[in-house]
């Protein structure tokens, strides 16, 4: 029997098949950990902000209060949890620009557990009168710490990892997670408050969902202890691989006005989506008289018009680049301003479905590149810092203060007019920014 002899290529290639699998493998993986980390981390910070419209000013707050002041004090400390943000993004990107972008994640997502854990054992205004609003601000900056150190990471964890042609949808990775985290949270509340009645509901089932989000967040904590750093950061070491020793006194000092530019941009972002999922939840069951499984419903189809807004956008990003789509967000998101609340104002729940779904869609059109684009927008070795700095600072100015304008306009008018004008304004500060944002052009693959 004649004997057979493979060619001598044969094992190269069997090296460059096996090396071509092992990448696969690790990209999915990279993809697999970076949605599941920012969907759980998303749902622990969205169960919060759901609660504080629908629970808390009849849990935490004295029964005193008029249903309108309570729902300011709990909106309140919603925008506290917005004011940690940035320290969470100076504390995590210092982390995530020296030591690496998965030591960061893992304290951040640990972070995130704790403070859901104690909001969910924490007693009522009832049982320990003053103590309990302010233990749960303390428990919601907690959350907003983690949120901002776990953003950065999250997207850099994706675009880091991503082909250079193709660093605006692996980015919507990260960014899915947010309406996903969103519709989970709605659905989270919405099923618990079927399942239950009310005085149920109110003494502790509205608490297991937070249970459930601390929970949750093991899954991704396991799939970033198998994960290495990126390349990207593994090569911004010096020749004796150690990281710059102060990435973020180098960025604010380096680059203090693209923070700022960088904030300007995502400035309209942050504050409909609040205006569009607190806002409305307290509005539409308050004033417009919607019920509280209504509203949620309505927010979940919204959030999923983003979910699919969002890589959609970040795909067109990677074709055409991503100042254009991203301003067209913004331009239509001023057009939709007065439509918006007016059919949201007519009572009709099919038009409010509809004119949030819109605005959510819309949201997501510029959400969707803002990953790549932010990420594109700073060196590597301080890249963390910078983007966690300049998303998180406008995340307080705009997403943190949007349902406290919100509920005071429509107060003291009556109305959604001045509520308009406020998005429309909002616009063009981000339209004004995005311009004069230095950003590289965008990769095409040949």
């Amino acid at each position: 029997m004649p004997l057979s002899y493979r060619s001598d290529s044969a094992p190269v290639q069997d090296r460059h098949r096996t090396r071509s699998d092992e990448e696969a493998r690790r990209l999915r993986r990279v993809r697999l950990t970076t949605v599941t980390a920012q969907t759980t981390e998303w749902f622990d910070f969205f169960i919060y902000t759901t609660a504080a419209a629908l629970v808390f000013p009849a849990v935490f707050f004295s029964s005193s209060l008029s249903p309108l002041a309570a729902t300011l004090s709990s909106f309140a400390t919603v925008t506290v949890g917005f004011v940690a943000r940035p320290i969470g993004g100076a504390l995590f990107g210092h982390i995530g620009d020296k030591h690496g972008r998965r030591p960061a994640l893992l304290l951040a997502l640990a972070t995130m557990a704790v403070g859901c854990l104690i909001i969910a054992v924490l007693p009522g205004f009832e049982q320990i009168g003053i103590a309990a609003p302010i233990a749960l601000t303390a428990c919601r900056i907690l959350q907003g710490l983690a949120v901002g150190g776990q953003w950065g990471g999250g997207i850099l964890l994706a675009t880091e990892n991503a082909p250079a042609h193709r660093k605006g949808l692996y980015g919507s990775l990260a960014q899915v997670g947010l309406p996903l985290g969103l519709i989970f949270a709605s659905g989270a509340l919405f099923l618990i408050s079927t399942l239950l009645d009310e005085s149920t509901f109110q003494s502790f089932g509205w608490r297991i969902p937070f249970v459930l989000g601390a929970v949750l967040i093991l899954f991704p904590l396991v799939g970033q202890l198998k994960l290495e750093d990126t390349a990207e950061f593994k090569s911004s070491a010096d020749d004796a691989g150690v990281v710059r020793k102060s990435p973020l006194v180098q960025v604010l000092r380096e680059h203090p006005g693209r923070i700022l530019k960088t904030a300007g941009t995502f400035i309209v972002v942050g504050a409909t989506f609040y205006v569009l999922t607190t806002g409305m939840l307290a509005y539409g069951t308050q004033t417009i008289g919607f019920s509280r499984n209504t509203m949620l419903a309505s927010l979940m189809i919204g959030a999923a018009t983003m979910a699919v807004t969002i890589p959609l956008a970040a795909f067109l990003s990677d074709l055409v680049g991503r100042k254009p789509v991203f301003m067209t967000g913004a331009a239509l998101t001023a057009l939709w301003a007065f439509p918006m609340f007016a059919l949201i104002e007519t009572g009709n729940l099919a038009l409010t479905t509809l004119a949030i779904a819109v605005g959510m869609g819309l949201n997501g059109a510029m959400y969707g590149p803002s990953a790549a684009l932010f990420a594109e927008a700073f060196p590597v070795e301080i890249r963390y810092s910078g983007i966690s700095l300049g998303y998180q600072l406008s995340n307080v100015l705009g997403g943190g203060f949007a349902p406290l304008i919100m509920t005071w306009l429509i107060a003291a008018t009556g109305n959604t007019i001045l509520l308009s004008v406020y998005i429309i304004g909002l616009s063009a500060i981000t339209l004004a920014s995005l311009a004069v944002l230095p950003i590289p052009r965008v990769p095409v693959r040949a």
